[in-house]
């Protein structure tokens, strides 16, 4: 079932034009990663999608009633600790005092917050508050979850919990989608990577397994904006490049034709 669509987005802010004749959708079920360099427009796709932002031309139709938002940078509130906070954010969503304390608790036991639950939340560190601001999102069970970098900040524990929440929301029916710079994490939770190029959808992958090839440097060549790519790392002897497999022929021929020297060609599987 389809839970959100744009349709011939394009989004302004002034003179500048941020994205241009998106079409997208999500399902539900289904974990869609947005990549891409910063400035592409991933943020405004979400802010789209999650209804917090409108489009300047085209249409965005969500199905989904309970809508949830991680935004790229959390605001905390000074007063209320991160107990309090949840729990009246989770009376606002409609659950009962119990239920809202009941699910604040596993939300905070599962993503192991430093300090305790009573901690005030002026006093957390980033990585902590980034734990409230996605416990906030899982209150009460989304049809839509939408989560700009939600792994910025988190310990490594808790970044293989996030995984889990992530997949346990969209087994329950939810699509979810979100923005991540690192291919690993990409790659082990992902159903779906689309990528975008200034604004532009460039292409949409159902993420399975992936190609990595590692190069030495010949001609110039950007491979960021190469239409295939899903991440490049340099590395201290070359360029690591990931592309879904089945795609990444044209990769190898454009770096042949641009006189790059291939090293080694690694299937790399989702955990």
């Amino acid at each position: 079932m389809e839970v959100v669509r744009l349709r011939k987005v394009s989004k302004r802010y002034g003179r500048r034009r941020i994205l241009t004749d998106v079409d997208l959708h999500l399902n539900a079920g289904e974990l869609v990663a947005l990549v891409g360099a910063n400035g592409s427009g991933k943020s405004t796709v979400l802010r789209l999608m999650a209804g917090l932002s409108r489009p300047s031309a085209g249409t965005v139709r969500r199905t989904a009633r309970v809508v949830s938002y991680v935004p790229d940078v959390f605001t905390s509130h000074d007063r209320l600790s991160a107990s309090a906070y949840l729990r009246h954010l989770g009376r606002i969503r409609g659950l009962s005092s119990g239920t809202a304390r009941s699910r604040a608790d596993e939300l905070l036991d599962r993503l192991a917050l430093t300090g305790g639950a009573d901690t005030p939340m002026r006093k957390l560190s980033k990585g902590n508050a980034q734990k409230i601001a996605l416990a906030q999102a899982l209150l009460a069970p989304p049809q839509l979850l939408v989560l700009d970098e939600p792994w910025a900040g988190l310990d490594a524990t808790a970044h293989s919990t996030l995984r889990e929440l992530l997949t346990e929301t969209a087994e329950q029916g939810a699509a979810v989608a979100f923005t991540e710079h690192s291919a690993d994490v990409v790659r082990t939770t992902a159903t779906r990577v689309c990528r975008l190029d200034h604004g532009r959808l460039t292409t949409t992958q159902h993420h399975t397994d992936l190609t990595e090839l590692h190069l030495l440097p010949g001609a110039d060549l950007d491979w960021q904006r190469h239409p295939d790519v899903v991440d490049v790392r340099r590395t201290d002897t070359g360029v690591t490049v990931l592309l879904p497999t089945g795609s990444h022929d044209a990769a190898l021929l454009t770096a042949l034709n641009h006189g790059w020297s291939v090293v080694t060609v690694r299937q790399v599987k989702p955990e």
